[in-house]
């Protein structure tokens, strides 16, 4: 048996023929068979390059169609896809490439110098351009190597693609997930979303990433749908483009946008039959405000880069605000104790682990990381702190790193964070700790207040006062902006942390 996912993708693909497969708003059109076809003269590039069965490919490109066939390529013929963040500066692609030694790398034709010299450094073999409008080097190489037809047999243990975490707790960890992983998730994503050949895809996220590249791509693929594809979040383009799609997948900053806009109405959204939330918190405050204006239920879900998706509110049935949902098909969860390691009771805060053929295979190069947080019996320590309710939907309140430990009690930000965001002149806020003489760690508060509204520190620990125990009180509060995020909209504790870090140092 082949478990290569192309070999999968590839039935559908014929199946599909000329049936869209992605389009943009520049007029540009592949259909199923015509990415059958790129696909394989892409491969055939690939080939001319040197690249085998399990070596990387590091791509580092802006969004275009062309680069979901280059990932499809890789699978093709066994290859391991790296794509790496727009983002990243030099310094970090030089420790990407370093640590994955890839086979080849792929950047954008207007960073090709400093590519090369990159290359050079990492002692990386090869290095081709890809660029929005089916340019660059990797497409010449494609025009004039033979097509490779063939799809490449691989175990169920093979690498899809090394995808690296954000690293806001040291080195980033390439999460190795194979063929099987991404296999597993995507046909459980189509069936549990009612996905089928008539949806079209609104894509406006990222493809650097498990939600935009595997959750979006792969379940379009699996399900033989079409995929409207847009270079970023624009509310112009999505009202645009609402009446003509069917889904549309979201990190929770564009359904903020999207609630503050006159245009979002159930009329705009009338053709509308999905929309998902995830990579970083959606508010219920957002959630409630959505559902009014149009009728839609945001349905939220929870994955991460080492699991791709574990739980989700259900396609039907009650999408309740606040929280992910209840364990996909086929996925193991269980809440355990951060003392102990023991199972807690329903209702009770301890630490999610995840178990399930979605699950990563561990941390490239990095054997101990791997024996840390995957353990024996299968279960993945996810570092999330969540609990269980009594109806079965589970909470997600905060990452274990973001614990606040003050005078010896547990303080869970998410909890503090809703409390204040009650107030009508805050927009959002985000709690951490901070190094305090007394207390070991300080409850800070930052807060966003509205646009226009005028909010004090005062008036947010007045408004605490009778709502949370002492303990959990910021001893400090202060105001910014806006909060910093990292490109999937998650808030970025950890700058908050360096930013503030001597609020309480003893004078």
């Amino acid at each position: 048996m082949n478990h290569n996912l192309f070999d999968t993708f590839a039935a559908r693909m014929r199946e599909r023929g000329n049936a869209p497969f992605i389009t943009t708003r520049e007029g540009r059109h592949y259909s199923y068979q015509d990415a059958l076809s790129a696909s394989a003269q892409l491969a055939g590039a690939l080939t001319s390059l040197g690249v085998n069965v399990g070596d990387r490919v590091a791509v580092q490109v802006d969004k275009s169609p062309e680069a979901i066939l280059l990932y499809l390529a890789c699978l093709r013929i066994g290859g391991v896809y790296l794509p790496l963040n727009t983002g990243y500066t030099g310094d970090e692609i030089s420790y990407f490439l370093k640590d994955a030694e890839p086979a080849l790398f792929v950047c954008r034709p207007s960073d090709i110098d400093t590519a090369r010299a990159i290359a050079r450094d990492t002692g990386c073999p090869a290095v081709e351009t890809l660029g929005t409008d089916a340019d660059g080097s990797l497409m010449e190489k494609a025009q004039q190597s033979d097509p490779r037809d063939d799809i490449v047999t691989l175990g169920e243990r093979d690498l899809a693609a090394i995808l690296y975490t954000s690293g806001t707790t040291g080195r980033s960890k390439g999460a190795m997930l194979t063929h099987r992983n991404l296999a597993s998730n995507a046909e459980t994503l189509v069936s549990s979303w009612h996905f089928s050949a008539e949806d079209r895809l609104i894509h406006a996220l990222p493809i650097f990433h498990t939600h935009g590249l595997f959750v979006a791509c792969n379940v379009t693929l699996m399900a033989g749908a079409s995929m409207c594809f847009l270079p970023k979040f624009d509310a112009d383009v999505i009202f645009d483009e609402l009446p003509k799609g069917s889904v549309m997948m979201g990190v929770p900053t564009f359904y903020t946008r999207l609630v503050q806009d006159p245009r979002l109405t159930a009329e705009v959204t009338a053709h509308m039959r999905l929309f998902v939330s995830g990579s970083a918190p959606l508010t219920a405050e957002t959630h409630e405000a959505f559902e009014a204006k149009t009728g839609h239920a945001i349905l939220e879900r929870y994955g991460m880069t080492e699991t791709n998706m574990n739980i989700s509110n259900p396609y039907t049935g009650a999408r309740r605000a606040g929280t992910v949902g209840m364990p996909l098909p086929g996925v193991e969860m269980r809440i355990t104790s951060r003392d102990t390691g023991e199972e807690v009771p329903q209702g009770e805060i301890g630490m999610l682990q995840i178990r399930g053929p979605n699950v990563f295979i561990g941390y490239w190069r990095m054997p101990e990381k791997t024996r840390e947080e995957l353990l024996e019996d299968g279960f993945f320590i996810t570092g999330d702190l969540a609990m269980v309710d009594e109806q079965g939907y589970v909470h997600i309140v905060g990452r274990d790193k973001d614990l606040v430990i003050s005078g010896g009690y547990n303080v869970y930000p998410k909890e503090v964070e809703q409390v204040i965001d009650e107030l009508p002149q805050v927009a959002e806020s985000a709690v951490i700790g901070l190094p305090h003489p007394d207390l070991g760690e300080g409850v800070t508060a930052v807060v966003v207040p509205q646009p226009g509204e005028q909010v004090d520190e005062a008036a947010i620990l007045n408004h605490l006062a009778g709502r949370l125990a002492k303990y959990k009180q910021p001893k400090r509060v202060f105001f910014v902006d806006s909060l910093p995020r990292n490109t999937m909209g998650k808030v970025q504790k950890n700058e908050l942390r360096k930013r503030f870090d001597t609020t309480y140092h003893a004078a």
